[in-house]
């Protein structure tokens, strides 16, 4: 890392961060070894420099991107389901990254039809030496994957915008599809052709974060 780098992290605290990333994921239940703390660590000042020259988030503060990316991210960790992970509209990564980081177990394809984005993934993939991740640049529409996923989830799209294109195709039989929304009336919308049966609303708890968070979570066992 170049020097002007480490001068910036000392400048924001980089203990200040480590500190609330290990109290925040301990709140949310979970235990990364050394080297997936490490990589977490290493994703956000990545994200952070990047962020500088190409905006890739709003947020700003490095303390607010460790709960409002990666915590937020990290919780929906207990609810991911099967070897196979599509993440639709990923942006700079989220939530696939670090839940990729956490689940080398399982693969990841991260989604987005923004170039720019794309590119980010890409490099962060490459530098965090993920080998469970594939950056995918493509739009819902024109996407054809191949294959049925496990677990599909969004962090950033609406869900009409989810399941008004071939989503549902590419859910594996058992598999789960996950959309992550703030205020309830938001995970409450109607959604044509779904049964209120075959979903369910979960109440996020996210560390660090003063907002609504809610996962809704459709099955199809």
């Amino acid at each position: 890392m170049k020097e002007s780098h480490r001068l910036e992290l000392d400048a924001v605290a980089r203990g200040d961060i480590e500190t609330r990333l290990d109290q925040g994921v301990a709140q949310l239940g979970l235990v990364p070894t050394p080297e997936q703390r490490g990589r977490l660590l290493q994703f956000l000042d990545l994200l952070r420099r990047w962020n500088q020259t190409y905006n890739l988030t709003a947020v700003r503060d490095p303390l607010e991107m460790v709960a409002r990316h990666l915590l937020d991210s990290l919780s929906i960790q207990p609810f991911l389901f099967g070897e196979t992970l599509l993440d639709i509209g990923t942006g700079a990564g989220l939530p696939g990254l670090p839940l990729a980081i956490l689940s080398p177990e399982r693969r990841f394809w991260l989604l987005d039809g923004n170039g720019k984005k794309v590119r980010f993934v890409r490099q962060a993939v490459m530098e965090l030496g993920l080998d469970n991740v594939e950056p995918v640049q493509a739009r819902i529409e024109t996407y054809r994957p191949g294959l049925k996923f496990s677990t599909i989830a969004s962090r950033a799209l609406a869900a009409d915008d989810i399941l008004r294109g071939p989503t549902l195709d590419w859910l594996a039989r058992p598999g789960r599809l996950l959309l992550m929304k703030g205020r309830l009336a938001e995970a409450q919308a109607g959604i044509p052709g779904l049964s209120p049966a075959s979903l369910t609303i979960h109440r996020l708890t996210v560390p660090f974060l003063d907002l609504p968070r809610h996962l809704f979570e459709l099955r199809s066992d």
